[in-house]
């Protein structure tokens, strides 16, 4: 069995995608499909591209998965009254039949990905059909869970991956002969990227998926909190219930490989004047005048030699490597294997935040995650905050990590294209 990496399953069964009526928007009851998608909920910039969101539709996805309101309890309560009411009123419909979903993504540069949305089973851990690569952050899952108990939905799809046999597969040659029909939508969102979903219903193809993927492990690309959180309220219903299956988005990398890119890291209350000064003795630095991709590519050649970071808010960019090797023997855990003691994050989250700067990583007042690069310099300089920007983790060296059975810090990476919120939901109650 092939499993891009990944040790082989210590249980009987492997990945079961089950079919299930979707709920999606009515295209003559919005503006556009386009305006009422999301990017997923962690990659929304708040408040800019939160309030761009809902200016772009009144019932743009957004309202759904970041509900805003004074109180958590008033937000979830928001998002299941918003929910309640799109459906009455036809503007979220759910679809005749249960099936699956093919859904592709394809943007001007060449990029094309195409996997299958389903209803995935809520493994075990222990079972390692389902493999994270990252920890997550409690407070997170626990906000993530009150919405989907509120909502009794799933609300956007997770990413995960796996190895498959690419062209000959049975799964590819299902999608691949399903992409080749008229779509049930078709959308070109803002940024450039065309998103096709097809539904998937005949009991042959079905049958088809369905053997393929009890042979396969997967690894989650995008959303361990969601998978937590699916886990969580698994183990608070008594099965069999619709909890025991989450919403997942499914990519054969053998056919489809996906993209790796950093998330970088703003901190709130930190000057980069003073960041750069406590950082004397522990690691050099050096003062960039030039253009952010300039920087990046600075970055970049920094870290092939070793731990890098650039620093950003102040209009101007610091590049930080060279750590002191004492310090580094001081601050970064030694029961971990190699691999995770010599990333990035490991440094910046075990030496600079816990030790240099005494930053507590948990508390979203300290720091915020931001997928955009652009966005983490410009929300540092006009909050007169630090923006830290991070390279890219190699995917190989994810994928050993999670053989392994070792996480990486939060938020060390980003897989995609991630998929669009907003085209297809799981209701519990259908």
């Amino acid at each position: 069995m092939n499993t891009e990496g990944h040790p082989e399953a210590t249980a009987r069964r492997g990945l079961e995608l089950t079919p299930f009526r979707g709920l999606r928007y009515d295209p003559d009851r919005v503006g556009s499909l386009a305006a009422v998608t999301s990017p997923p909920y962690d990659v929304v910039v708040r408040p800019d591209g939160l309030l761009h969101l809902e200016s772009a539709d009144p019932h743009n996805i957004v309202r759904l998965i970041l509900p805003q309101a004074a109180t958590p309890d008033a937000r979830n309560a928001q998002a299941a009254d918003t929910l309640r009411r799109w459906r009455s009123e036809g503007v979220l419909t759910a679809d005749a039949e249960p099936g699956l979903y093919v859904y592709e993504q394809r943007d001007g540069a060449g990029l094309l990905q195409r996997g299958i949305i389903g209803a995935l089973r809520v493994s075990d851990p222990a079972e390692q059909v389902v493999l994270p690569h990252e920890d997550v952050i409690p407070h997170v899952v626990a906000d993530r869970a009150a919405l989907m108990r509120a909502t009794s939905a799933n609300l956007e799809p997770l990413l995960l991956t796996y190895r498959g046999d690419g062209a000959t597969a049975a799964t590819t040659t299902v999608v691949e002969r399903t992409a080749g029909r008229p779509p049930l939508l078709s959308t070109t969102t803002e940024d450039g990227f065309c998103h096709r979903l097809w539904s998937l219903t005949d009991p042959d193809d079905l049958a088809r998926v369905r053997a393929e993927l009890a042979e396969h492990q997967a690894l989650i690309a995008d959303g361990h909190h969601r998978w937590a959180t699916y886990r969580r309220l698994r183990a608070e219903h008594p099965s069999p219930s619709p909890w025991d299956h989450g919403l997942v988005l499914l990519v054969d990398t053998a056919r489809y490989p996906l993209r790796v890119r950093a998330i970088h890291r703003l901190l709130h209350g930190l000057p980069v004047s003073d960041a750069v000064a406590a950082l004397d003795g522990h690691f050099r630095v050096r003062r960039l005048e030039t253009s952010l991709p300039e920087a990046m590519d600075a970055l970049a050649e920094a870290a092939g030699a070793g731990n890098a970071f650039l620093l950003a808010g102040d209009g101007a960019f610091h590049l930080v490597d060279r750590p002191d090797t004492g310090l580094l023997a001081r601050t970064v855990p030694t029961d971990r294997p190699e691999a995770w003691r010599t990333l990035d994050a490991t440094v910046l989250h075990a030496t600079l935040l816990a030790h240099v700067w005494r930053i507590p990583e948990d508390s979203a007042a300290h720091i915020a995650y931001i997928h955009d690069t652009a966005a983490t310099v410009e929300k540092a300089e006009r909050d007169g905050g630090t923006a830290v920007l991070m390279h890219p983790v190699r995917e190989e060296v994810v994928r050993d990590l999670a053989r392994q059975g070792v996480t990486m810090p939060r938020k060390s990476t980003s897989f995609g294209p991630k998929p669009a919120s907003g085209l297809v939901l799981r209701a519990l109650d259908l």
